[in-house]
């Protein structure tokens, strides 16, 4: 089967076999497809489609490619978690230990920020010593001994998916439904897990901010995912304002640290925090409905267990074993730290989060360009949320910064991104499931 003949049937709008996929994939891994081909058959199924049949093909392809990990010797499910990104989410750092707490063992496949969002990956290396990329045999005691395990993608996992998303990436054509699809979930499936559940975000700081868009590509995610043969649902979540009040590599680490040990929750983060454990326990057989998963959940993070496997997964990955106890002492801190006053009284009635997430990597803590260093310190911190009532001059946030100048952009960026009006009420966090 040549490449170009199937990169032509997909482009004249036809539907590929199983076959046709698994020999093209196979030539991506093994370098006989040029990337000029890999550009043409991303562009025929960006503007083309494909079937669900054809998603779940590719996916498995992609699987396939390379190492498939497997946890069946486990005592307890493999689940893990997506999301499509966001600011202020950190969810996996709270979630992954909770299910671990629970009874579940979490081999969490993370990545780093892309574009605005923040990545997983990012926040992790703001603790000293944490090792995100393991060898397998860490891997696999720490997720055996602690529970759980965030770590970065090996290069032996879906290594088709590299080569494809890296073109897709400087082709125009990363918002296809299909090859979101199957980037993700090949990755996932290649982790060896046998329940997902998914975060969709939508909203001003999301990837896919249009709520119909999203909404497609949760559905799309979990008939494949299924379809692939694991438990799968998905939660359609709001992005219209950061998830917690912190944005920032460090920053949310601390933040992660103060809910673990239950001094301070921000409401919308602990609700999809909470809901999205409820699915994975339920997904994986550990609860018998959402309720009583969910009250599981609580009860991991109130009992203080959920803090001690987070601190046992940190330990054995080489970061501190005190980080719960003195995350001052290890996090880094910004030399300015700076308020962001409102101009006048109001209610804070929209946040353009998208651009809350550009000021944070200008700051230093995303990337510009691929391979840019990543400032662990800087960000944002106690962001008004949606609904706060303000008097002229109240902080609305602060900004970390590494230099005054640095401070002031940030804090000019937040005061247009900040809408205050006479009413505002705070946002919906969890809108829909699926699955």
């Amino acid at each position: 089967m040549l490449p170009q003949e199937i990169i032509r049937r997909k482009r004249d709008g036809g539907t590929l076999s199983a076959a046709e996929i698994v020999e093209f994939v196979a030539g991506v891994t093994e370098g006989t497809v040029s990337e000029g081909q890999i550009a043409a058959f991303a562009m025929a199924v960006f503007l083309r489609g494909m079937r669900a049949d054809e998603t779940v093909a590719l996916t498995l392809a992609m699987r396939d490619s390379g190492e498939v990990l497997d946890w069946s010797d486990l005592p307890g499910p493999a689940v893990d978690k997506h999301s499509t990104g966001g600011v202020g989410d950190n969810v996996s750092l709270m979630l992954a230990p909770i299910l671990a707490a629970c009874g579940a063992y979490v081999p969490m496949i993370s990545g780093r920020g892309l574009g605005h969002t923040g990545g997983t990956l990012d926040k992790l290396e703001a603790i000293p010593g944490y090792g995100v990329t393991p060898g397998p045999d860490v891997l696999r005691r720490t997720v055996r001994e602690a529970g759980c395990a965030i770590v970065g993608p090996s290069a032996r996992l879906a290594p088709a998916d590299g080569r494809i998303y890296a073109v897709r990436d400087t082709t125009a054509t990363v918002e296809s439904i299909p090859l979101i699809t199957a980037s993700i979930l090949s990755k996932k499936l290649a982790s060896g897990v046998r329940t997902l559940v998914l975060d969709v975000k939508t909203g001003s700081g999301a990837f896919m901010p249009s709520l119909d868009a999203a909404a497609s590509l949760a559905r799309t995610l979990v008939d494949v995912a299924k379809g692939a043969g694991i438990a799968c649902s998905a939660l359609l979540t709001g992005m219209d304002e950061p998830l917690a009040r912190d944005a920032g590599n460090a920053l949310e680490v601390r933040n992660a640290v103060r809910f673990l040990r239950g001094e301070h929750r921000d409401p919308r983060l602990e609700a999809v925090t909470l809901a999205l454990a409820a699915e994975a326990l339920r997904g994986g057989g550990l609860a018998g409905g959402l309720s009583e998963a969910e009250g599981a959940a609580r009860q991991a993070l109130d009992s203080g267990e959920a803090a001690e496997r987070f601190a046992r997964m940190v330990a054995a990955l080489g970061g501190p074993s005190d980080l719960l106890e003195r995350p001052e002492q290890h996090l880094a801190a910004a030399p300015v730290v700076r308020p962001v006053r409102a101009a006048r009284a109001g209610v804070v009635a929209a946040i353009d989060t998208r651009a809350l997430g550009l000021a944070v990597v200008e700051l230093g803590g995303g990337r510009i360009r691929p391979g840019d260093p990543i400032d662990p310190a800087v960000g944002l911190e106690r962001i008004a949320p949606i609904g706060t009532v303000v008097a002229e001059g109240d902080p609305i946030c602060l900004v970390h910064a590494r230099s005054e100048a640095d401070a002031n952009r940030a804090g000019s960026a937040l005061l247009r991104a900040v809408t205050l009006s006479e009413t505002g009420a705070a946002t919906q966090t969890v809108l829909q499931r699926f699955g």
